[in-house]
């Protein structure tokens, strides 16, 4: 399988999120995220999608990130093993609240931007690029609380303070940004994606796009505070991306996976062409949606757009207008999908479609013509220690090879891609259901879906595996 060689200054690594990882949810003078009101088990769910109880931790609940796989402490171990596989990046985020902890302090946190100063630095010492975003899912609790969130105006300042703060602060040691994680997840769980709660009576959707106004001119300044700080740095968007196919050739299928893609593709239109697109000026005018906009905010995204197109990519997704079809709807993926006969499914429900990552690299690249930077790809599964402490993880090299071939594929197609980071290197809270057991690393971490066990690292048989593609410059595919 695949004798291609990718390029020489290719980014090969991994993708982590703060909320996930570091744990130490309070520690050294950070406030409370909103993930940090996120618990494991049913309730999860509902609160992602902006129906919180409560904005203070509640008893007898069990939040992960709280505690998550303490990478804040146990970081240079984490990256000693990453080396070992010859990491060329690393895909972290920044945690707002560490630096502003409630958001709207005059001087940021020091012990929050000298964790990530040494974080920077010992990657940096093993010739690890950090490749830092700068908000994954990752909102400050007293700006929900005061503002509510992003659909207030308020936070665009804000934001940009604390994008200029930390801009500054690692201009000789970052080169690679990102502003939003997933922004079209506001579209779909609105909590997470941008801090937005609702109550009865809300019109959702207005508040939705209000938010992503507001998000999109925030992104847009912070590109601008990023080249005038670091005129060598490049800064990107990224988008949860998996085109929509249509179920049939019915042209009602067709028209509504073109639909379905332009939900994601318009967050992506304003920060890589920097104007709303026509389509998105229909869709506000036909939902009676009116959204607010300062003067200036044309000039802002026009004069703004991003360098590159970061994205993730699971699976892709299927539509159909036949309310029969549409009975047979996949579980698992946040993003509603049929269920399509022609691909097995992972234990998540998640859709496995190697071809669909492919297609889906070649459709960005021809819609925005800028390079592309895949910094998530991955496969949740439950692993199993052997007594004699082995975790054959065969499966997940099976998806990552067959993604990483056709990856090289979309390459030699002429789609420029910048590198690969899979996401969750070393296993970390799921973001979708706060579950430990849903693994995706190439390193086992010894915790389970209660937050019990020695948080002892265990390499997977895919860690090899990752460090032979990795060596061969994704010329050798192949399991041992």
């Amino acid at each position: 399988m695949s004798n291609f060689v990718f390029p020489e200054n290719f980014l090969w690594g991994g993708a982590l999120a703060a909320n996930q990882v570091e744990g130490a949810y309070l520690e050294d003078g950070k406030g409370l995220s909103v993930v940090d009101l996120m618990p494991a088990g049913e309730k999860r769910r509902d609160i992602m999608k902006g129906y919180v109880p409560s904005l203070t931790p509640l008893e007898g609940e069990f939040y992960p990130s709280h505690g998550a796989i303490d990478f804040y402490h146990r970081y240079k171990e984490d990256i000693a093993l990453f080396a070992e596989m010859g990491f060329k990046a690393l895909r972290v985020s920044i945690a707002w609240a560490r630096i502003y902890p409630t958001g709207e302090e005059a001087a940021p946190n020091e012990a929050g931007l000298k964790f990530y100063d040494d974080l920077f630095d010992e990657l940096l010492k093993h010739g690890i690029q950090p490749v830092v975003t700068l908000a994954h899912f990752d909102v400050p609790v007293s700006l929900v609380e005061k503002y509510g969130s992003w659909r207030s105006r308020e936070l665009v300042p804000l934001f940009e303070k604390y994008a200029r703060t930390v801009l500054e602060r690692y201009k000789n040691k970052v080169k690679y940004w990102m502003t939003f994680n997933e922004i079209n997840m506001l579209l779909h769980l609105p909590f997470v994606g941008a801090g937005l709660t609702f109550q009865e009576g809300d019109n959702v959707k207005q508040i939705q796009y209000q938010a992503a106004h507001h998000q999109l001119v925030a992104s847009a300044l912070a590109v601008k505070a990023c080249h005038e700080l670091i005129p060598d740095a490049i800064i990107g968007c990224m988008l949860a991306a998996g085109s929509f196919y249509p179920y049939t050739c019915n042209p009602e299928d067709v028209f509504q996976g073109m639909e379905k893609d332009r939900e994601s593709y318009f967050f992506i239109d304003v920060q890589s062409r920097g104007e709303y697109p026509g389509y998105a000026k229909r869709f506000f005018k036909d939902h009676g949606l009116n959204i607010a906009m300062e003067p200036g905010d044309a000039d802002i995204l026009k004069n703004n757009t991003v360098d590159y197109i970061g994205f993730s990519y699971y699976s892709s997704r299927t539509t159909s207008t036949d309310p029969e079809v549409v009975k047979k709807m996949t579980s698992g993926n946040v993003f509603g999908s049929v269920s399509n006969p022609y691909l097995a499914k992972s234990e998540w429900g998640w859709t496995i479609d190697p071809k669909g990552f492919r297609i889906t690299a070649n459709q960005l690249h021809d819609r925005y013509q800028k390079p592309l930077f895949v910094v998530e790809n991955g496969l949740g599964a439950v692993d199993t220690v052997t007594p004699d402490g082995e975790v054959d993880d065969s499966y997940r090299i099976d998806y990552l090879q067959r993604h990483i071939a056709e990856m090289g594929e979309a390459i030699q197609d002429g789609v420029e891609i910048i590198g690969y980071t899979s996401w969750g290197p070393i296993d970390i809270v799921s973001a979708s259901s706060g579950e430990m057991k849903k693994r995706y690393g190439y390193i086992y971490v010894d915790r389970d879906n209660e937050g019990q066990g020695t948080l002892k690292r265990i390499k997977k048989k895919s860690f090899d595996w990752y460090k032979q593609v990795i060596a061969s410059r994704g010329a050798d595919l192949e399991q041992k």
